[in-house]
């Protein structure tokens, strides 16, 4: 039998990957302090992978409690650079800070996706991508952040890989949508299985 599908999240690129694989859903983001938890599990010394999957489990929780009989995703993207986490910047310092610190350099982005229903996670998965950065000039920095702020602002690291972004680095190692901040392939399997997609 299918069930109602709520994505538990305002991300618009996660919005538009659900609606182009041709799922039906409704749309109730959860909002919960990421920052606070995050730097509590890491003051216990969680692992990035396991913040990302604790922060998806949290959203993909608090719909549910308000919604139990449908399946919830709940999503959540964690960048690690040498096990330092970066957020989204708060202003175009912070971006320029960020970007700075990976010019050169790899990081891992974590995407984490999680369901539940009725009060409970019962379905899991963390992707991994390893991103290498160029080492970009000060003055196109510049100029990226000043061309793509509004866009770039909502996004860890400073960011798309589906906008200007994607010039920022010389490879990628990982699934594309992992990337995108959904591992789209693993949740469309899991719910063809279920029954919940046409086979």
């Amino acid at each position: 039998m299918t069930s109602q599908i709520i994505l538990a999240s305002g991300s618009a690129i996660r919005q538009s990957l659900l609606t182009t694989a041709g799922l039906r859903f409704a749309i109730q983001p959860a909002r919960i302090d990421e920052e606070a938890v995050t730097e509590a599990m890491l003051a216990n010394d969680s692992a990035p992978r396991e913040i990302a999957d604790a922060l998806a489990e949290l959203k993909a929780l608090k719909v549910s409690q308000k919604a139990p009989e449908a399946l919830v995703i709940g999503c959540d993207q964690v960048l690690s650079l040498d096990r330092r986490i970066l957020h989204k910047p708060r202003d175009t310092d912070d971006c320029r800070a960020q970007l700075l610190a990976m010019r050169g350099r790899q990081h891992d982005l974590f995407s984490a996706v999680v369901i539940c229903q009725e009060g409970r996670a019962i379905w899991r998965h963390v992707g991994r991508a390893r991103m290498s950065v160029r080492f970009f000039s000060n003055r196109w920095m510049k100029g990226y952040i000043d061309r793509n702020w509004e866009s770039i602002r909502h996004s860890v690291g400073g960011y798309r890989l589906e906008e200007e972004g994607v010039r920022l680095f010389t490879q990628v190692e990982g699934d594309y949508f992992t990337v995108l901040g959904l591992p789209l392939l693993e949740l469309l399997g899991f719910l063809t299985e279920r029954g919940d997609l046409e086979q």
